[in-house]
């Protein structure tokens, strides 16, 4: 995330920090409702299920794509991408 705050275009840093602080949140919010979001166009790549959230907006704009483990109760965060970068593809 701290690479990510660094790489924000914002006009001051207050804007970076609200920006990082609602990435934040956006993050937390999957504790309550992992599920919500739809599943990534990835998980097909991966052969497993990835959800994506979207956070931002314009030329802001991130997914963060995630696999929540049920079991375990836990959402991991894969990774957080730029809305113009391509898919999410593994490493070979």
């Amino acid at each position: 995330m701290e690479d990510l705050y660094d790489r924000v275009s914002a006009e001051d840093s207050a804007a970076r920090v609200n920006w990082l602080n609602g990435l934040e949140e956006a993050i937390s919010s999957l504790q309550r409702l992992p599920h919500r979001c739809p599943v990534a166009v990835e998980s097909k790549i991966w052969g497993r299920t990835l959800r994506h959230l979207i956070y931002g907006a314009k030329h802001s704009l991130y997914r963060l794509i995630y696999e929540i483990d049920d079991v375990r109760q836990l959402v991991w965060i894969r990774t957080v991408r730029h809305g113009a970068m391509d898919e999410f593809i593994p490493r070979r």
